[in-house]
């Protein structure tokens, strides 16, 4: 029958480092938790979401500027390669006339020396010799001298389209890095969102939501006031008139170089809430710029792509907002990289970043550096 031994007691020393272990492995989960990043709350979240949302708009404009650059340049390559086409048809024509004169020559006896150089390499080969060059007469030298002048003209234009199309490439390289950095930017944006719970989402849309829908309150309150003061104004202009000439047609007066903008403002005000979509310019979608080409277009305006190009579009006003008038551009950040629309009352309407759409906001919100008429 087998004997059961009972195990052994656990010697003091074995006791002693296990505890020691023990107390070690707790300690230290201890101190792990305590030195643990803090979870970010909402307003953190909030705050380094906008950051990069700046941020892609940085880059938005810079591929914006990238993007309107390389149409500009693919513009000029396929002139410039037109006009080296008809160049080298000119060239080529009048390297046959010249052919005409050697054959001529030859079936009269042999071609002459100055129709031999003329053949050796190149019209300038020629005309370097001017002793050669006296002794063809005056329809070949004219022939020759032009056939060098269109040469040179050739050579010129296939110069400059070279560097055409490195620039392109160059412009090309940019608008791809631009486009990487949007992306990158706006993809750290949403992975910190998808950091909070649908409720702290759902309380920061609605409250966007909320200011958005206070400023255009504030704004459309401009625009009445705006109105009635117009009113007012045309009454007394046709009270005057009665009393002068007994006529009631006194127009109703626009304050100076505002009527582009109201234009502007107006067509605007009819996307509001179309969706922030970079590199956009509608008419269904925008970027800040985009919405500005946009709306002034249907004003018969021209503007320049880019925030920073549409920051010299026009008259500067200054940057005081108590100078600006309803459909002024109102350029932000010492940068320019972001552009709106005054509606009036201390209001901006401006596609405000990705994930928003167009809507009105405070223009005390972000750094106003000037004010433009256009």
């Amino acid at each position: 029958m087998a004997s059961h031994r009972r195990p052994k007691p656990a010697g003091r020393a074995r006791v002693s480092i296990l505890t020691g272990v023990a107390a070690a492995a707790v300690a230290l989960s201890a101190q792990s938790g305590a030195h643990a990043d803090p979870q970010p709350t909402k307003e953190q979240v909030k705050e380094q979401v906008d950051q990069l949302n700046e941020q892609a708009e940085v880059a938005t404009e810079n591929y914006n500027a990238a993007q309107a650059k390389q149409q500009e340049l693919e513009k000029q390559v396929s002139g410039l390669q037109d006009q080296v086409a008809r160049q080298q048809a000119q060239v080529t024509e009048l390297q046959g006339g010249l052919a005409e004169i050697a054959g001529e020559q030859y079936r009269n006896g042999g071609i002459s020396p100055t129709v031999q150089l003329m053949f050796s390499s190149s019209p300038d080969n020629f005309l370097s010799q001017a002793g050669t060059l006296n002794q063809a007469g005056s329809t070949q030298k004219g022939q020759l001298k032009e056939l060098q002048e269109q040469q040179r003209k050739l050579d010129q234009d296939r110069n400059e389209a070279q560097g055409k199309l490195a620039e392109l490439e160059s412009t090309t390289q940019q608008l791809k890095a631009s486009k990487e950095e949007v992306q990158g930017k706006l993809k750290a944006a949403q992975d910190l969102l998808n950091t909070l719970t649908d409720q702290e989402r759902r309380a920061l849309q609605q409250a966007e939501e909320k200011a958005a829908a206070e400023a255009q309150l504030k704004a459309e309150s401009a625009k009445l006031d705006a109105a009635k003061a117009a009113a007012d104004r045309a009454s007394r202009d046709n009270s005057r008139g009665d009393l002068a000439s007994g006529t009631t047609t006194a127009p109703v007066k626009v304050a100076a170089g505002s009527s582009r903008g109201a234009a502007a403002l107006s067509a605007a005000a009819s996307k509001v809430g179309s969706p922030y979509v970079w590199g956009a310019t509608g008419p269904g979608s925008f970027d800040c710029s985009g919405l500005m080409v946009w709306a002034f277009n249907q004003a018969g305006v021209s503007l320049p792509r880019t925030s920073q190009a549409q920051a010299s579009a026009g008259t500067r006003i200054g940057s005081d907002i108590s100078q600006a008038q309803p459909g002024d551009l109102l350029i932000f950040y010492s940068d320019a990289h972001h552009v709106g629309i005054y509606a009036g009352n201390g209001q901006v309407l401006h596609a405000p970043k990705p994930g928003a759409s167009v809507r009105y906001e405070a223009v005390t919100n972000m750094p106003l550096t000037s004010i433009v008429r256009v």
